[in-house]
């Protein structure tokens, strides 16, 4: 299997059908076919499963592709250290993250870690949790940044802290007085009657707060349904509503007095973490390897609480 062939088929594997590779690599789809087709009969194995729409991998089709991500990892660690040898670093790390997470990332991550390593460049794209986590898993993202994610054998992750998720209250809001706020955590049930800004349904943090409306038999009322952290935060310091969030989604507001933050009661709900991930068993370059010790210790999101 040369290194085309292997390329080509990660390619296929990633997109879900050949044309797509092909798009892609920027290659005629029949050169991709037939690159894959060399392959099968060398392996004597069907790699690819054809459906209707695309393909999936088989058995062997999994483990070629594990294999032609660990030739890409190596040959991204010979690149790294060739650069290191010339004394030029240089290169570029790519990031996924949630929208949470984006404020604190550029403010605390990227532009102290830019000024000490100004070759670097990023890709840093947004997405939901089960997201990030395919992205990290398939290679087309180096770090993720996710909010209480579900376990995956592929992903490991670097840090992790408790990040409670909190109501995020206006200016003037009984709950956010001193007084109240030093009684201690509130039930989300305490909102239920109040309008709320919420993130889609197939979002960690929406998921989180669904389970305990299940479970306690109430519902929120949605004021409005945006996947911008932005908004969320605008919504609330119009007065609009309320908004459930980790606090390091609104560090600036919390610091500036713009905004109030109460704890929340539920168990689920508290013990939410926050998650710095990269794909299991990856030989990192050293620039990722600084990019990851930088970001557990500037983001406001791996600090301890207080």
């Amino acid at each position: 299997m040369n290194d085309r062939a292997l390329r080509y088929f990660l390619a296929v594997v990633r997109a879900g059908s050949v044309r797509a590779a092909a798009d892609t690599l920027n290659v005629a789809a029949s050169a991709v076919s037939r690159q894959i087709i060399e392959m099968e009969a060398g392996c004597g194995e069907a790699l690819l499963e054809r459906l209707p729409r695309g393909v999936v991998p088989t058995e062997a089709g999994r483990i070629v592709a594990e294999h032609a991500q660990r030739q890409a990892d190596e040959a991204a660690i010979l690149e790294d250290r060739l650069r290191r040898l010339r004394g030029v670093q240089q290169g570029t790390i790519r990031l996924q993250c949630g929208g949470g997470f984006l404020v604190d990332l550029l403010d605390n991550g990227l532009a102290g870690f830019a000024r000490v390593h100004p070759g670097i460049a990023y890709q840093v794209s947004l997405g939901t949790t089960d997201s990030i986590l395919d992205a990290v898993a398939q290679g087309d993202a180096d770090i993720g940044l996710a909010y209480n994610p579900p376990a995956r054998p592929e992903i490991v992750g670097v840090v992790t802290a408790r990040q409670p998720l909190f109501a995020v209250l206006p200016k003037g809001h009984p709950l956010g007085h001193p007084l109240a706020r030093a009684a201690g955590p509130v039930a989300l049930r305490s909102f239920a009657a109040e309008p709320a800004v919420l993130l889609p349904p197939d979002h960690g943090v929406r998921k989180l707060l669904g389970r305990v409306e299940a479970d306690e038999g109430f519902r929120l009322v949605v004021r409005m349904e945006t996947t911008s952290f932005e908004a969320h935060r605008r919504f609330v310091r119009a007065g609009m509503g309320v908004g459930f969030l980790p606090r390091f989604a609104v560090a600036a507001e919390l610091q500036a007095g713009t905004l109030h933050a109460v704890p929340l009661r539920e168990v689920i709900l508290s013990e939410a973490t926050a998650h710095l991930v990269v794909r299991a068993g990856r030989r990192l370059p050293e620039a990722l390897s600084r990019m990851l010790g930088w970001l557990a210790d500037h983001l406001v999101a791996f600090r301890p609480l207080s």
